[in-house]
């Protein structure tokens, strides 16, 4: 796990932030904001970024970076001068405010209920530095603030935060509290953050390269033979291929949930008109926002296999689907042409290989009905025992 310090070239990297982020196990990437004759920074492997110093030579380098951890939820934390990018994309960094120490911040009722800061307690009682006058953005959440001037502290959408008031190299026992708790945050978002920054790279053209699969996803939910009237999820539903067959045979008295982690496949699924065959949901598929015993049907292709712990996942399953649900596990491309195209043989460990797929669903309340792993699709159906 890794996090980007975007930092002043010439200034090593504070060790106040070093020590916070290394002391959750993350691994730091100090970076020099980018040139135009450097590569980019980019989002790979990377599950956190924290924003110091932005010199203008590298406003657009780094304005990039920051647009991608937005759409993909990377959490960010920017701190001093780092949270005038936030505030204004085409702006250079401030150029660390008035000088002056000023009285009188204080935290907003939000930050009580926000997931960083509830984590910190009251800010200290002496004087904090007064940044320069440059508002937040408009749709920020003011999380500190003193009366008479723009937010000291804000939240953009549920993954960005902006101190004003903090630098890296002057934290004091809050501000390592506050490092502590982003670094906490990381590194409990690790596993969603990795996939969501990398769907979210593929999710503009998902659809258009995988649209010659559609009959194979008609076919494997027609195996499903829901009643209608059913409800019926999809989860790991991308752009949603199998929600339009989901609904042909839940009828319209039915109710199709299309579930993903990832909001860049969630926003093309609606481009594609996927919200008219039913919900498109935003959330964990190991933690579903649903009642128990109210699924009859889980379609999910592609998933099972990259979760951390699949049997929990399925017991999860289980909760939330009525006695005799369906559950049907996907994917357009058998095992062995799978391994055959990316050069590498059969992995025996593999948990799509019947041995090991039969006693997860098993144990876990599943009873399988069928298992093929055929030269051109991977299909298990199992029924949750009443």
């Amino acid at each position: 796990m890794a996090v980007v310090v975007v930092r002043d070239p010439a200034v090593e990297t504070p060790g106040g932030v070093r020590t916070a982020l290394t002391g959750a196990g993350l691994e730091v990437r100090s970076e020099p904001p980018v040139h135009q004759a450097s590569p980019a920074v980019g989002l790979a492997g990377v599950e956190g970024v924290v924003l110091l110093a932005v010199p203008r030579a590298g406003v657009t380098a780094v304005r990039a970076l920051l647009r991608d951890a937005l759409a993909a939820e990377v959490p960010v934390l920017a701190l001093g001068a780092g949270t005038r990018l936030l505030a204004d994309a085409g702006a250079v960094a401030d150029p660390g405010g008035t000088g002056r120490s000023t009285p009188g911040i204080v935290l907003t009722p939000a930050a009580g209920k926000d997931p960083l800061f509830a984590t910190c307690g009251p800010l200290p009682a002496e004087p904090l530095p007064a940044p320069g006058p440059f508002p937040p953005p408009a749709d920020a959440v003011a999380l500190a603030g003193r009366a008479g001037h723009p937010p000291q502290a804000f939240r953009l959408g549920t993954t960005t935060w902006g101190v004003r008031f903090l630098d890296g190299g002057r934290l004091g026992p809050w501000g390592e509290r506050l490092l502590r708790g982003f670094a906490a945050l990381v590194a409990a978002r690790s596993a969603h953050t990795t996939t969501r920054a990398h769907f979210t790279r593929q999710a503009g053209d998902w659809e258009e390269r995988f649209a010659h699969q559609a009959p194979a996803y008609e076919a494997a939910v027609a195996r499903m033979r829901l009643r209608a009237g059913s409800r019926a999820l999809d989860l790991g539903c991308g752009t949603g291929r199998a929600m339009p067959a989901l609904r042909a045979q839940v009828g319209p008295t039915g109710q199709v949930v299309g579930v993903d982690v990832t909001p860049a496949m969630l926003a093309s699924a609606a481009r594609h008109a996927r919200h008219r065959q039913g919900h498109l949901l935003a959330a964990d598929c190991n933690r579903l926002p649903l009642p128990g015993r109210s699924v009859h049907g889980i379609f999910s292709a592609g998933l099972l296999d990259q979760v951390p712990d699949p049997r929990a996942t399925l017991r999860e399953w289980g909760r939330v689907s009525a006695p005799d649900a369906v559950l049907l596990l996907f994917h357009p491309s058998g095992r062995a042409e799978r391994a055959a195209r990316n050069n590498r043989p059969l992995d025996p460990d593999d948990l799509l290989a019947e041995g090991n797929l039969r006693p997860a669903l098993e144990t876990t309340g599943w009873r399988v009905d069928a298992y093929e792993d055929a030269a051109r699709h991977f299909l298990a159906r199992a029924v949750l025992r009443g």
